[in-house]
């Protein structure tokens, strides 16, 4: 079997790239390393089984030979990135997909694709489910994220009816783990670099907002669960246990030993009140449910980012 995965140097992509090499695929990834790092895949160059390309996937995609799946993960997906790449984000978004999607038609390859549960937007259903559509602002500064990745749905649906391209969507809620960029801008790097360093948290808001964090291995468990799947419409992937944000900040800050405090600061436009999957089709579906409780989760993502530190 042999898997191409878009966006393979960056945090989830490395992971997934790690557990396919695992299962027996040979892997080609591409990435034009913009928000991605080669350092991500010092673990396995050299294997004949692995192949890195640098390319940007909205120039085309030029892989030879078979390939039976395609992971779509190409897009930055940090608040930081995509605020500060809009044009990139949309590109990859609609431009990236697009070639994606005709690459898994000439190839015959059955497509995975990396959705999230920005699409939500705001909500104004809790939990939500994949029946939802969503309370997005078309035009605010979020939404070259938020709607590049429902045009994606979109263009991969359309794929699928008309030309017959086996496709799986996973809606991806908030996952943490270790290979995630100390300045990310989500919530959990932040946090413990902020509290690594000695500095006050920053927290937005009141912190009564809430999320739902799943460690990363639980997330690529679901995510090869579905690409093996027969599932076709969207599936949310993520951990239900909500979680305020202050509550969080209180957590990193005991478990990382540290002393500092926490600042609050104004919240951010269009920024979401509430966040929270309904996996009831994920766990009846494809018999998946995350395992790895937030605290030992995050005492993984704590040592790795306390090692990281210490090399620099």
């Amino acid at each position: 079997m042999r898997a191409v995965v878009t966006g393979g140097a960056g945090f989830l992509g490395s992971h997934l790239c790690e557990a396919l090499l695992g299962d027996g695929y040979s892997v080609v990834t591409i990435d034009n390393l913009i928000t991605g790092n080669r350092k991500n895949l010092e673990t396995f160059p050299g294997l004949p089984e692995f192949e890195f390309v640098e390319g940007d996937i909205c120039d085309g995609i030029g892989v030879e030979g078979d390939v039976d799946l395609v992971f779509h993960l190409a897009s930055p997906a940090s608040p930081n990135d995509y605020l500060s790449l809009p044009i990139e984000t949309l590109k990859t978004g609609t431009l990236g997909t697009l070639n994606c999607l005709e690459f898994a038609q000439k190839k015959g390859s059955r497509f995975l694709l990396a959705s999230t549960s920005e699409i939500y937007g705001d909500p104004l259903e809790h939990p939500q489910t994949e029946e939802y559509w969503g309370n997005v602002n078309p035009i605010g500064v979020r939404s070259v994220y938020d709607e590049a990745k429902r045009v994606s749905e979109s263009m991969a649906m359309a794929y699928h009816r008309e030309r017959g391209v086996g496709v799986r969507i996973a809606r991806i809620f908030n996952t943490y783990g270790p290979r995630m960029k100390q300045d990310d801008g989500r919530v959990v790097p932040n946090f413990i670099a902020q509290a690594l360093s000695g500095q006050d948290l920053t927290v937005f808001g009141d912190g009564a907002q809430t999320r739902s964090f799943c460690f990363v291995s639980d997330l690529i468990d679901g995510l090869l669960r579905l690409a093996k799947s027969g599932v076709e419409d969207p599936v949310n992937l993520g951990n239900p246990e909500e979680v305020k944000i202050v509550d969080l900040a209180k957590m990193v800050l005991e478990m990382a030993g540290a002393n500092s405090g926490i600042e609050f600061e104004e919240l951010p436009i269009d920024d979401p009140r509430t966040r929270r999957p309904d996996i009831s089709k994920a766990e009846k579906l494809l018999g998946w449910r995350p395992k790895v409780d937030l605290r030992v989760g995050l005492e993984k993502t704590i040592a790795w980012f306390r090692e990281k530190l210490h090399r620099s």
